[in-house]
């Protein structure tokens, strides 16, 4: 496996030495901040921290996001066009670093941006073990449940959709190991590094990187006889399409969804029908007090309660 490049390697020297200087564990760090005349802001356990330069916030310069660009793409952000036009660029490790500035426009859709001026490095966590109190609820007469992960950004359901993916791979005193298939259309699952998972995602495990959801859980079904199909934010109406069809086809489904309430994920039109016809058999909501990846609650298909996280605040 590859090393991993570090978080803070592809910050400018002078930002990296304000970062260092806060003493911050960097596994609790979630997100690095950089807008061009504006102060660098770090997101740690769910806090702003300002980061000091003589006493004061240090101002991002726009030499700072050319600089952090550069390491982010190697110095080729050519090779990055495709990534650029959807908003963001993955790197080795699982990282998302999302980005704002003018929008390239050919045939009324989006080639690239220019003129950078916001960066968000979404740091990737990898944490064995936090599914070990969810998998027991999504397992019924040995296979696994049609689960969707439900939260608002920040809230840890790729960190924990990453982990379960592990488990069900690997097999547990539970469950025997099954097979795996990932689409991971940004890269955020498996970190993947020329082809190779830099995250643990287990033994039987095929990874589809950088391949749109629904197209991909088509091709993992024809390709790859997988048993479980996982799939990052769904979205989509194709989708939601592609997720009945894998059931259909009798594979188990994985997957998460943005929302703050099951209330909220029940407005939301795409999902209405799929809720009313019970196609997720259990529902998992995630919070981040008094921590990121709290379960608010774990649900069946007729919305009774299975699970809450006791809060040890």
């Amino acid at each position: 496996m590859q090393e991993r490049i570090g978080i803070y390697d592809v910050l400018p020297g002078k930002i990296r030495f304000l970062v260092e200087k806060e003493r911050l564990q960097e596994d609790l760090l979630q997100e690095i901040r950089l807008r061009t005349g504006q102060p660098l802001i770090l997101i740690y356990r769910d806090r702003e921290v300002f980061p000091m330069q003589d006493g004061k916030p240090y101002r991002v310069q726009e030499e700072d996001l050319k600089e952090t660009l550069e390491y982010v793409s190697n110095y080729s952000l050519y090779a990055y066009e495709q990534e650029m036009r959807q908003g963001f660029i993955t790197m080795e490790g699982g990282h998302r670093v999302g980005m704002t500035g003018q929008a390239i426009m050919e045939k009324g859709q989006i080639k690239n941006l220019k003129y950078i001026s916001s960066l968000n490095i979404r740091v990737s966590h990898e944490k064995p073990g936090c599914a070990d109190q969810v998998l027991p609820y999504l397992i019924r007469d040995q296979s696994v449940c049609h689960t969707l992960l439900v939260s608002p950004p920040r809230c840890g359901k790729t960190t924990l959709l990453r982990d379960l993916i592990r488990q069900i791979s690997d097999g547990t005193r539970l469950l025997a190991g099954r097979t795996v298939g990932v689409v991971d259309e940004r890269s955020e699952i498996g970190g993947c590094y020329r082809g190779v998972a830099q995250n643990r995602l287990g033994r039987r495990t095929d990874i589809l990187d950088g391949c749109p959801k629904a197209e991909g859980m088509m091709m993992l079904i024809r390709s790859m006889g997988p048993e479980v199909i996982a799939v990052d934010e769904i979205g989509k109406a194709e989708d939601v399409h592609a997720i009945e069809y894998a059931i259909h086809c009798g594979c188990r489904i994985l997957a998460t969804v943005h929302g703050a309430s099951m209330e909220e994920l029940r407005q939301k039109p795409l999902f209405h029908q799929l809720i009313r016809r019970g196609c997720f058999e259990r529902y998992v909501l995630l919070g981040n007090q008094p921590k990121a990846g709290q379960v608010l609650g774990i649900y069946d298909e007729r919305g009774s309660l299975l699970y809450r996280e006791e809060c040890t605040c």
